[in-house]
């Protein structure tokens, strides 16, 4: 935890903002988030949060900083989207002219 207080110190300081600015953008007093920041009051996740978000910082930024976190995309994951739109009669026909063509629509009339 205090891996996290500190990286959330050093953010804090670089963007230039002070304790009192934090907290009253999490909707608290300076003297708790000084609490929270000395490790004498717990910090929860909804609270992190908050914090993250004044500073413009993702949760697991906070974490891991220095470092960034990237997903990594797997080489064989299908990333495939279905969109699915109900039309009738000839909205339909116009539609599936529009995807496939005249011949695609041909064979799924079929």
């Amino acid at each position: 935890m205090n891996k996290i207080l500190t990286n959330i110190d050093i953010i804090r300081r670089n963007k230039g903002f002070s304790q009192e600015y934090i907290a009253s953008k999490i909707g608290m007093k300076q003297a708790g988030f000084s609490l929270i920041m000395s490790g004498e009051r717990e910090l929860k996740y909804r609270t992190l949060l908050h914090i993250a978000n004044v500073l413009q910082v993702s949760v697991i930024d906070i974490i891991t900083y220095p470092d960034k976190y990237h997903l990594q995309k797997e080489e064989n994951v299908s990333t495939d989207t279905v969109l699915q739109i109900k039309l009738n009669g000839k909205k339909e026909e116009e539609v599936l002219r529009i995807i496939f063509g005249e011949e695609g629509t041909n064979l799924l009339n079929k």
